[in-house]
């Protein structure tokens, strides 16, 4: 595969190079399996850790502490099940050639955003309109 021979040794995608080239896709698409292995190793260790201290506990303070340390931790997997899925998206925006340009307007998304949110898939700008919209029209 070419992209095994792409060295990334020190390298972080810059605005003066062709947007979105091989190497800045490698980048990316390396840095987004980092973090989805790394999410899915907590996500193990979580689900041990939960058959590891399934105990009874007789007293009840202990025990209602106990079920929202637990409560808690799982709430913390599902967001972070769901951080895997737009992980799988926007590796598969990757190889379909759509990644790092925004889904509402087709303009590039920022290196710098991209950088600090891999998973984003509109421009800043883009983002701030959604969100606004969405405050707007939501049902309180």
């Amino acid at each position: 595969m070419k992209a095994e021979t792409i060295s990334l040794e020190g390298y972080t995608p810059a605005e003066d190079e062709p947007f979105m080239n091989e190497r800045q896709l490698e980048y990316f698409r390396r840095k987004l399996i980092k973090w989805k292995n790394e999410l899915l190793e907590e996500s193990r260790d979580t689900i041990e850790g939960l058959q590891d201290s399934t105990r009874n506990i007789p007293d009840i303070a202990d025990r209602a502490s106990e079920e929202t340390d637990r409560a808690l931790e799982l709430r913390t997997r599902d967001r972070q099940r769901k951080l895997v899925a737009k992980i799988d998206a926007a590796l598969r925006r990757i190889e379909n050639g759509e990644y790092g340009y925004c889904e509402k307007t087709g303009e590039p998304i920022s290196l710098k955003r991209l950088d600090a949110r891999p998973i984003a898939t509109m421009t800043l700008e883009a983002q701030e309109r959604h969100e606004r919209r969405e405050k707007v029209h939501r049902d309180d």
